[in-house]
């Protein structure tokens, strides 16, 4: 993550239950008043009787206009066919929109503080919704890493222990039991981090309805893994303790899940990934990429980690240029001003921006591969749930983290000497967030994962006596201010009719370390370069 030190949290947000007694505040802190199920009816077979007397009838005129004025029989036939187009495609909107129909919001008006918002029953479907076609997309290749970050237990399976045993280190427990969501808050999470994570897993349910199985999980909402296994050593057939996380590491357990920022970072005026993913879009247009600043750009908070402060070694001085254009953000003075010097759509005007981590990983990786310029990925040591599907020269230019200043330099270099290669590299990786990561991948990302992982629960999922029901009214319609808005621009108002993408099996081992080995390759291929590049460099400041 990054500027979470200096960012500070809204003012008026739905608090949740911050003294680890039980989950039933955070249910009366996004509740305000008792709901009632709306009353709902239906028009579909009216509709499609209308439509079709409405068809006839055009035909008979149509067809009557023929004999009667020597109509071209080729322009009839044309007429006729795009006519029926037409009908086909609106009975099939009319059918589509039917089982897709919308459910807003079912928020009670009462003003009574004592009567808070309830879950209204039986108002949105919990059961699943027949797809449009069994068709289905294959899913990007960066989801067979769910099998492999759920391989600790795929043997031995998860039990009670195993989500018990750290309940500690947890924020939250969530049940999803029958297409419902319960919660048991244990501790509040910095800022809105918990609040936007458990919306996301809301949106899921209501896109994809009884289709997410039964299951129990717990989740850390904090920057580092919680598991490192050096403190969680396990005997033989002993199930590891299981919790999910916004990033993984090779020495932890914790499980990798999407990040809060998908649905929007209102400390920092982050918008949801959907709308700003399209603002970043709009913003690089501005630019072609031959006409950009010819360095590489990197805007945060160095102060949250040695990495950056190391990276800030790398700014221009009197002695070398390192090719890096290097901004430090104060998140105070951002806020203040209304955060209008730090639009994420403004910060696409060089033709390479730099990713370095923060305390752990950093959610600005997306939004960096969002401008089409050329990534320069400083090797990260974290791990969200994607990066490890990208390969370096096709998505990104591999940077060496003890390297960081002579590898941006050759880096540059190299791109402007090879501008063809390096514009390729920054639209890859554009191209990457923009469909590999849509908001409907993310979706799908999060149903495999939760999937996979009940299929290794080991024990009967139930309701905990302190948990509280979730859904998106009791967390929606007592919010305020951004939190609100994000949350309305987010909401999932009707259930999919089409299936999840379809998942990968997953890696055969010889099939990964062949992965892996093509990477390790192309950057060890990229380091030659550099070193040919500062040996030829060193010869001619001799000369």
């Amino acid at each position: 993550m990054e500027e979470e030190e200096e960012a500070k949290p809204l003012n008026k947000l739905p608090s949740c239950n911050s003294d680890g007694n039980n989950g039933a505040s955070l249910g009366s802190a996004f509740s305000r008043a008792n709901s009632t199920a709306g009353s709902r009816s239906s028009s579909a077979s009216t509709r499609t009787w209308a439509s079709a007397t409405i068809f006839f009838s055009v035909v008979i005129i149509i067809v009557c206009g023929v004999f009667i004025s020597g109509f071209d029989v080729v322009v009839f036939t044309s007429t006729l066919s795009s006519f029926l187009s037409t009908v086909t495609a609106s009975a099939s909107s009319s059918s589509s929109h039917q089982v897709g129909r919308e459910y807003p919001l079912n928020c009670t008006r009462s003003t009574n503080a004592t009567n808070l918002q309830k879950c209204p029953a039986g108002y949105y479907p919990t059961t699943m919704i027949e797809p449009n076609s069994e068709y289905t997309t294959a899913c990007p290749e960066y989801f067979r890493w769910i099998h492999e970050d759920l391989r600790p237990w795929r043997d031995i399976g998860i039990n009670r222990e195993a989500i018990e045993s750290r309940r500690s280190l947890a924020h939250f427990r969530l049940i999803v039991y029958k297409g419902k969501a319960y919660l048991e808050q244990f501790h509040r999470a910095w800022q809105t981090r918990d609040v936007f994570t458990l919306w996301g897993i809301l949106q899921l349910l209501r896109l994809y309805p009884g289709r997410v199985p039964d299951l129990e999980m717990m989740f850390c909402c904090e920057d580092l893994p919680a598991l490192p296994k050096r403190d969680n050593r396990v005997s033989n057939g002993t199930a590891p303790p299981a919790m999910f996380h916004y990033c993984g590491h090779e020495s932890a357990f914790d499980i990798p899940f999407p990040d809060w920022s998908f649905w929007g970072w209102p400390e920092v005026n982050i918008k949801p990934w959907t709308s700003t993913l399209k603002a970043i879009k709009k913003g690089a247009a501005k630019k072609r990429w031959k006409d950009r600043d010819p360095h590489a750009f990197w805007k945060g908070n160095p102060w949250v980690s040695p990495k950056r402060r190391d990276l800030m070694g790398c700014k221009q001085n009197k002695d070398m240029d390192w090719n890096a254009r290097l901004s430090v953000v104060n998140w105070g003075r951002e806020s203040s001003s209304g955060f209008k010097g730090s639009r994420l759509e403004d910060q696409c005007t060089h033709r390479y921006k730099i990713y370095v981590e923060g305390r752990a990983w950093s959610v600005s990786e997306k939004y960096i591969l969002a401008c089409d310029a050329a990534t320069l990925l400083i090797r990260p040591e974290y791990y969200d749930f994607f990066v490890r599907g990208m390969i370096p020269m096709e998505h990104y230019w591999p940077i060496r983290p003890n390297n960081k200043c002579r590898d941006i330099k050759f880096a540059v270099d190299w791109g402007n000497n090879h501008p063809s290669e390096a514009e390729k590299i920054g639209e890859e990786g554009a191209r990457f967030a923009r469909e590999s990561l849509s908001i409907q991948r993310v979706y799908d990302y999060m149903f495999h994962l939760l999937s996979e992982y009940a299929k290794l629960q080991k024990f009967e999922v139930t309701v905990p006596p302190a948990a509280v029901e979730l859904c998106s009214e009791t967390m929606a319609c007592p919010a305020e201010g951004q939190v609100k808005e994000y949350m309305m621009e987010t909401l999932v108002k009707s259930p999919s009719t089409e299936l999840p993408c379809s998942m990968p099996p997953p890696y055969e081992d010889h099939e990964l370390r062949e992965f892996m080995q093509r990477k390790e390759n192309i950057t060890k291929q990229v380091e030659m370069w550099e070193a040919e590049y500062w040996d030829n460099l060193n010869k001619s400041m001799k000369h």
